[in-house]
């Protein structure tokens, strides 16, 4: 991995969220490779549930004042960054009041999905590639975790096809077995239509199920890695029918080689 430049979008990391096979695996794989040589930028949503004086959280002005259009609205992106003590490693953070100024990550007290997080979705991809461009950072390697960064595949591939800060970058998509229940909202395929992506594009998200956001992450990632040992059937049939590389499920304690493996031999070949 030496000098190679990894950007790793997430939906949670620890310590900023509790420990799930999410945020740990979201946390240790940059670690990883900024410990093998490295070059890393991380991206995750400023959720209201993150506690920014403990964690030192401060906005970059520089980067911070563009407006996002989503679905006809123009939502203002605000970024900050931290440190994650010990480690040399910061973190950037993708803030918007409208979308994650609330207590929580993806539900209420009561355990109901959050009716905009199809919206916050397709923020945090749009934001975290307006973050790179502006940064004028070009990543060998996109590693995308967690559903909540499902989006950022499909946003590269399609609405950002001619941006070439990104031309030669390679996506990866980390597969987990947890996910929500449910759906989100049903207007989802709409609005990622008004960003001029053809709905025939994206047709699994005609029911925005955890599963088929998953489906559509993969169908535009270059290459796929199975985080979790129990996946659900029905997204792990779907990629064992993708022609692109696929790491099997690897447990934590040996993940450090077979990541770098991958990424060395599968994703940069």
């Amino acid at each position: 991995m030496n000098g190679k430049k990894v950007l790793f979008v997430s939906s949670e990391l620890v310590p900023y969220l509790p420990q799930n096979e999410v945020s740990l695996m979201s946390y240790e794989t940059p670690k990883m490779v900024n410990s093998n040589g490295g070059q890393i930028r991380i991206f995750m949503p400023r959720y209201g549930n993150i506690n920014e004086r403990r964690h030192q959280l401060h906005e970059v002005i520089r980067l911070s004042g563009m407006n996002l259009v989503i679905n006809d609205m123009d939502m203002p992106l605000i970024i900050k960054v931290a440190s994650i003590p010990k480690e040399r490693i910061q973190v950037y953070f993708i803030d918007n009041e409208e979308y994650f100024k609330r207590k929580a990550t993806f539900a209420d007290a009561d355990g109901n999905l959050f009716p905009d997080n199809d919206q916050r979705a397709i923020f945090f991809a749009k934001g975290v590639v307006e973050t790179v461009k502006k940064l004028n950072w070009t990543p060998d390697i996109i590693h995308v975790h967690g559903w909540m960064a499902s989006l950022l595949p499909l946003y590269l591939k399609k609405y950002y096809a001619d941006e070439p800060l990104f031309a030669d970058s390679k996506i990866v998509t980390s597969v987990y077995g947890q996910g929500f229940e449910g759906e989100l909202n049903e207007g989802m395929v709409s609005k990622i239509a008004f960003d001029g992506v053809a709905e025939e594009d994206i047709s699994f998200l005609k029911q925005p199920s955890y599963n088929n956001l998953l489906k559509v992450a993969v169908d535009y990632s270059d290459a796929v890695i199975l985080a979790a040992e129990e996946i659900p059937e029905d997204l792990q049939n779907h990629i064992s029918n993708l022609d692109k590389p696929v790491l099997p499920f690897v447990p934590l304690q040996e993940f450090e080689e077979a990541y770098a493996n991958f990424y060395d031999t599968e994703v940069l070949k």
